[in-house]
């Protein structure tokens, strides 16, 4: 089912997830759905590998963490969501090179923290990995030593932006 992509969230310059100026880094872009879903879309490269051809476990909980910890940003592009704790399950093994969604939504929120679950989802729309975090809710201008002009904290649009994102 496709859903209409509302908004785009920020990118940075060398976070390992996010950072489009890290050479090592994903470069995954979120974007928030009209079902209040966030989805990252990113491409593992062989730098990301563990066994050949597959993305390392490390590297898997990484886009997760990221994706769910986001969640929160939907409601306030200003909160960061720092990691209390992360539990994953490893279905299937994810490959590298091939374009990657990543679903996440908010299941909990109260006033200091929030949770949310999260999948990575395979070309066919299986979920090879599953997780659900616990997260606590950090103001951006708390953030030890975070310069958003320095790290370019930036919404970066091209060309292709999906406007709209097919899940399963």
């Amino acid at each position: 089912m496709k859903y209409k992509v509302m908004k785009k969230q920020h990118n940075s310059k060398t976070c390992l997830v996010c950072g489009l100026k890290n050479n090592f880094g994903l470069k995954a872009s979120f974007y928030e759905l009209e079902n209040d879903k966030l989805v990252a879309i990113f491409k593992p490269l062989k730098e990301h590998q563990s066994y050949p051809g597959r993305l390392h476990g490390g590297i898997a909980a990484a886009i997760l963490d990221e994706t769910i910890g986001r969640v929160m940003m939907m409601k306030d592009e200003k909160c960061f969501g720092v990691t209390v704790n992360l539990d994953l399950k490893y279905r299937k093994p994810v490959p590298l090179g091939k374009e990657l969604r990543v679903t996440a939504w908010l299941t909990r929120d109260t006033s200091r923290l929030f949770e949310g679950c999260g999948e990575i989802l395979l070309e066919n729309g299986e979920v090879a990995v599953s997780g659900h975090g616990k997260y606590m809710k950090i103001p951006m201008e708390k953030m030890t030593e975070f310069d958003p002009a320095e790290e370019e904290w930036l919404v970066s649009h091209n060309d292709s932006d999906p406007l709209s994102i097919d899940l399963p």
